[in-house]
């Protein structure tokens, strides 16, 4: 029996947000939470009662590592990670993403303010990895490129943790998840470092353009943008990925058409044990955009660490992306699976 359901490799940082879809220059309250994309996708299943592992690193003493602490103990996750000395008012400290949730035509913006991150400096050596994965045990690693990109120190971390897992049995969860500032300068070594991940990598999720940019794919003749378009071609990459990394299990990609701000079409593909399978993309409200993709991968993984056929998988992973729109928190919180099958459904009837 595994102690850990999912676990992963993440920076931890806060993610402030205006109140009521104000824009965040003209905003002077803001919602503040912990975050990160890789949390954001075990969100689903510490949501549901299993455990997971954060891997991380703290800024020893400040009140923010305090606070995302103590988001993840509510969040029902397990953290390991060095506390680290500040070293002063320019030294280390967490990142802060600053984001509006857009509305009607205006749409959403993103700003990064990741100087003196902490999480820059994780190193596999700040683990027990034998430990972790050898003795207590880990159902699925999961891994986003964001992470594996962020630093050379962080490559290594990722690709020393992925090899690990694979050594115990763990399957392996790689969401490319492409970042063109994150690779300015260092394209060739991090082309070489996620080609060694995905290679290990029994999922792998990322749409046409990150599997073209970071793994070197030619992208099939471009088509229209409606959405049936990108399908057709979604399936041509991965039948030259599938040639590369044969070892793969499943591969998949969210589908999104966005009519304004609050509403968008969804859909979703995969590719699991020889077959296709599609969610063709329905008409969605959204109240923040940001975290969609982590839900969908959080739902994914929580239908394969079940056990169920593919195409609940998919089924599950969508209606879990859905969840996560709905929120102005960036990860879905199902208060049961129930509530998740009703949102694939489209069953939005009053629960009594």
């Amino acid at each position: 029996m595994k102690k850990y359901a999912i676990a992963t490799v993440t920076s931890m940082g806060l993610r402030i947000t205006p109140q009521d879809r104000m824009a965040v220059q003209n905003s002077n309250l803001f919602y503040l939470q912990a975050t990160s994309a890789e949390t954001n996708v075990l969100n689903v299943a510490s949501s549901l009662g299993r455990e997971c592992l954060v891997m991380t690193k703290f800024v020893e003493g400040s009140p923010m590592a305090d606070f995302i602490k103590r988001q993840l103990r509510a969040r029902n996750m397990h953290f390991e990670g060095k506390n680290v000395p500040q070293g002063g008012p320019w030294g280390y400290r967490h990142q802060f993403n600053i984001a509006d949730s857009g509305f009607g035509l205006r749409a959403p913006r993103v700003w990064n303010d990741r100087a003196g991150e902490v999480g820059r400096t994780l190193s596999a050596d700040d683990f027990d990895l034998e430990r972790i994965f050898g003795e207590e045990g880990v159902g699925i690693l999961h891994l986003s490129g964001l992470i594996a990109a962020m630093s050379e120190e962080t490559t290594k971390c990722c690709l020393e943790v992925a090899k690990t897992a694979k050594k115990y049995g763990t399957l392996v969860s790689f969401d490319l998840n492409y970042r063109a500032t994150f690779w300015k300068g260092r394209e060739e070594e991090l082309s070489k470092a996620f080609g060694e991940i995905a290679s290990v990598a029994d999922i792998l999720v990322g749409n046409e353009e990150d599997f073209q940019l970071c793994l070197g794919f030619k992208g099939p003749e471009a088509g229209g943008t409606e959405l049936s378009s990108k399908i057709d071609r979604f399936k041509a990459m991965i039948d030259q990925v599938r040639e590369k990394y044969p070892q793969a299990r499943a591969y998949a990609t969210t589908l999104r058409q966005v009519i304004s701000a609050n509403e968008h079409l969804w859909g979703a593909i995969l590719w699991a044990d020889g077959e296709w399978y599609v969610e063709e993309p329905r008409p969605i409200q959204v109240m923040d955009r940001i975290g969609g993709g982590d839900g969908f991968s959080g739902g994914l993984l929580y239908g394969v660490l079940n056990d169920w056929t593919p195409d609940k998988w998919l089924q599950f992973g969508w209606a879990s992306g859905v969840l996560a729109a709905s929120s102005l928190n960036d990860y879905a919180e199902p208060a049961d699976e129930k509530q998740v099958w009703d949102i694939y459904k489209g069953n939005a009837r009053v629960q009594r």
